[in-house]
């Protein structure tokens, strides 16, 4: 009646035949309803790419400044000839130097790559100059930007690299200034804005950790080191840190068959055998051996990759799945009951146990989840073992199956651009494998829960194991396999003067031509079996690259097998622990050094050390200083003669002439 009421008019009126004013629930002034469970676009009150151009700009004087330094304090007088040049971000192949920063930038570089996955605008700083639409949010095409912003983020944190690698006062100033401001910024950001629209409210806050991380671990070491650099005003530092892991790479590996015959007992147990066991499957760190910076930044970067992939599978499901679940009403039996299904008559008893199966689905998923997480990060700790056995071996000059590696020592074009992509093809490896096995360990799972372990416990919707009690079919089989078994094992084979001999031939031949069709179907299974085997196996070992999924033969067809093999060609040949420890001994032999109190690293006596242990057996070469100095001197000079990373700085001999014997 009110509503009638409501659509009378006075004659000459025109009447308002508008739909809108019938909804009551309608906001008014012209205000528009949220949706529920959508978040409402936030605006910041400093405009993000306002703070990124700060940042770029700054970045860019940095860099500048970093140039300018290295030119005027001539830290690296030999290189370039006096010219400016830009510093390296990173120190890839030493093998002595810090490797802390290197890995916070990169956890860094990999986080902020996560975040650009969702982000609307790809390039920040380009949302002052696009064009905005009715609604507020920025009109732009977002693929191209997306593969520029491959570009941008690399060298937006540059600088912030580089700072570490020129290891001087002013350096370490621009660096804690450089990293407060990316520290702030990103503080500043999730602190007004820690909800976002996209996949999860707090999706943004939680995948922006690793970078809170790594950003706060810089703003905490720079100023550190700069501190440390005002108070210890010496040069030894730098000659320290290059010398410190190559002699005592030295030492143990001159020690080594001391200690072997020190320690020839060898204890028998359960916990010694406990404890070799962990030691083989679990890295632990060792004395005499580090790491290459490249495996530490791989280690690193599947750490990172794992907790982003887990963190995107889980907030991108989970919350939907409860969602769904508390949102069931009993319309969900109708709904059932359209493609025939009836799993009560009560109404309320099927939104129970509609809901309990959801919730039997959430617990499979996450399950799934921690069992993929764990297995890669077990892979992971596994790889390093065969990481340092490769390495430790490669040293030694041993040569291992590692398939078709190359066999010259000499760096190749190949074996560079599979070195600048391991850890690149690491991280995707991890990503990519930690989302195959989350899917077949979620089939798997759902399959085990609502097949086998649901039906048991309740009993009912027995489908799986009736099928495999009624059915003579896998009881064949089974009997079949065990009878051919017990045949071969107790009358068609015999054991003669402690040889087994086959026997029973007549009866061998009839079995295996009757049982030929049964035999048929057990290859059936087998080869089903096979392949679940081969799928399990090869998802499991999807992201590690010190092993092939593929034969001997075809090893070099795989791309992450091929990448670590030539990874280590790299690393063996440029970054010797041997070879360093011998050139610094050269270098140091050189120039005399007065007798002082030992130090840390190479110390000041470590020459006359380094001759001790490079002298020969001859005992008239003991006791003879000059004559024991030129023989240590030519002992290096041959040590090094066939070392791939000195080869190409040696002098090169006219064609046909010979060296010491030896061709250049």
């Amino acid at each position: 009646m009110s509503r009638a009421a409501g659509n009378q008019t006075p004659s000459g009126a025109t009447e308002d035949y508008s739909y809108g004013s019938w909804y009551l629930d309608e906001p008014q002034g012209g205000q528009e309803l949220q949706p529920e469970g959508v978040m409402p676009s936030c605006h910041p009150s400093v405009p993000p790419g306002l703070l990124h151009t700060c940042l770029a700009v700054l970045s860019i004087v940095v860099l500048l400044l970093l140039a300018l330094l290295m030119r005027r304090r001539r830290l690296w007088p030999h290189c370039g000839h006096g010219r400016s040049r830009l510093p390296s971000p990173v120190d890839f192949l030493t093998v002595d130097g810090p490797w802390t920063v290197p890995t916070a930038i990169f956890m860094v570089l990999f986080s902020s790559l996560c975040l650009l996955l969702l982000a609307e605008a790809p390039l920040p700083f380009l949302a002052l100059a696009s064009p905005s639409s009715q609604d507020g949010e920025t009109e732009a095409p977002r693929g191209p930007w997306k593969m520029l912003a491959l570009l941008y983020y690399p060298a937006l944190y540059y600088s912030l690299a580089a700072c570490a690698t020129v290891r001087h006062e002013a350096s370490h100033l621009l660096g804690s200034t450089l990293s407060w401001a990316h520290f702030g910024v990103q503080v500043w950001q999730r602190a007004e804005c820690p909800q976002g629209p996209k996949i999860y409210k707090y999706y943004s806050l939680l995948a922006s950790m690793p970078l809170l991380l790594g950003l706060g671990f810089l703003s905490l070491w720079y100023p550190v080191q700069l501190v440390r650099s005002f108070s210890h005003r010496t040069g030894a530092g730098s000659e320290r840190l290059q010398g410190s892991f190559p002699e005592e790479y030295l030492k143990t590996l001159l020690c080594q068959k001391k200690l072997r015959s020190s320690s020839h007992t060898f204890k028998h147990g359960f916990l010694p055998q406990a404890r070799i066991c962990f030691r083989h499957y679990v890295y632990t760190p060792q004395r005499g051996f580090r790491l290459p910076l490249m495996l530490v930044l791989s280690a690193t970067l599947t750490g990172t990759a794992i907790y982003q992939v887990a963190l995107l599978l889980l907030v991108g499901v989970v919350p939907t799945i409860q969602k769904v679940r508390a949102g069931i009403t009993t319309d969900v039996s109708y709904l059932l009951a359209g493609f025939g299904i009836v799993l009560s008559e009560d109404r309320q008893e099927v939104v129970e146990l509609v809901k309990y199966h959801l919730w039997a689905l959430e617990v499979c998923y996450i399950s799934a989840l921690v069992l993929s997480c764990l297995l890669t990060f077990l892979v992971l700790i596994r790889s390093l073992v065969t990481h340092r056995t490769n390495l430790r071996a490669l040293y030694r000059g041993a040569a291992l199956d590692l398939g078709h590696l190359p066999q010259s020592p000499h760096p190749s074009r190949q074996a560079i651009f599979c070195w600048m992509n391991f850890s690149a093809y690491q991280t995707a490896f991890t990503c990519l494998g930690l989302l195959v096995q989350q899917v077949l360990f979620f089939l798997g799972t759902t399959t085990l829960a609502f097949l086998v372990l649901m039906p048991v416990l309740h009993g009912r919707n027995l489908l799986l194991l009736q099928s495999l009690v009624s059915l003579p079919f896998w009881l064949n089989l089974a009997l079949a396999v065990t009878l051919q078994n017990m045949a071969a094992h107790w009358v068609f084979l015999k054991t003669h003067h402690g040889w087994p001999e086959l026997t029973n031939r007549c009866m061998l031949y009839a079995a295996t031509f009757l049982l030929f069709p049964i035999n048929v179907l057990v290859g059936a299974a087998a080869v089903t079996w096979r392949m679940l085997l081969s799928a399990l196996y090869n998802a499991v070992h999807l992201g590690q690259m010190d092993l092939s999924l593929l034969p001997p033969r075809a090893a070099t067809l795989d791309p992450g097998y091929h990448t670590y093999c030539n990874f280590l060609k790299i690393e063996v040949s440029q970054s010797h622990p041997a070879m360093i420890a011998f050139c610094a001994l050269l270098l140091r032999t050189q120039k005399p050094q007065p007798c002082t109190a030992p130090q840390d690293g190479f110390r000041l006596g470590a020459g006359e050390e380094g001759m001790q242990l490079l002298q020969t057996k001859d005992p008239m070469a003991k006791g003879t200083g000059p004559r024991a100095c030129h023989r240590a001197r030519w002992g290096l000079a041959y040590t090094l003669l066939h070392n791939p990373a000195l080869q190409a700085f040696r002098k090169r001999s006219p064609s046909g002439a010979q060296a010491n014997g030896t061709q250049p």
